[in-house]
């Protein structure tokens, strides 16, 4: 006799794999919401973190959007070398002196790399930092920029 995985005709195989993915982060939740929770992950117990970013380009520049909360501005480096916009720094924790009871946010030194398309003016970057947002205008060389061709009748 052979057993065969019932297969529901009126769901796709899409469908059915993310349901067993959302039933593994539910058990996954569960794990680290228990009360082990502080012993199996105590902070920087992942290593090192990874600030999101986004980098977004129009015909004149490009502009790196980074989320970097609880920093201060002292506490960000950028460098800019052979096209790859790097920004690193540190969250450090804060100590107050009272036992963890939940430790979900991230601390330690943390660095990103962006290696970008074509060229950028590096004596015309500026970055601005605000709110925990660090935004970087990298404008294009001029070599990089497109160039309007005009048409001559002849």
């Amino acid at each position: 006799m052979n057993i065969i995985r019932y297969h529901n005709q009126g769901r796709s195989d899409l469908t059915h794999a993310f349901d067993r993915f959302a039933a593994l982060r539910d058990e996954m939740d569960r794990l680290f919401d228990s009360s082990f929770g502080p012993v199996v992950r105590t902070p920087g117990s992942f290593g090192r973190w990874t600030p999101a970013l986004d980098v977004y380009q129009d015909k004149d520049q490009f502009t790196v959007v980074a989320e970097l909360p609880g920093l201060k501005k002292e506490n960000i480096e950028l460098a800019l070398h052979n096209g790859v916009l790097t920004i690193s720094g540190e969250r450090k924790q804060e100590k107050k002196g009272e036992e963890g009871y939940r430790n979900e946010r991230f601390f330690g030194r943390f660095q990103r790399s962006v290696t970008l398309p074509t060229s950028v003016d590096g004596n015309k970057v500026k970055a601005t930092y605000q709110d925990g947002i660090l935004k970087v205008v990298l404008p294009k060389a001029e070599e990089a920029k497109p160039k309007q061709i005009e048409v001559s009748v002849g």
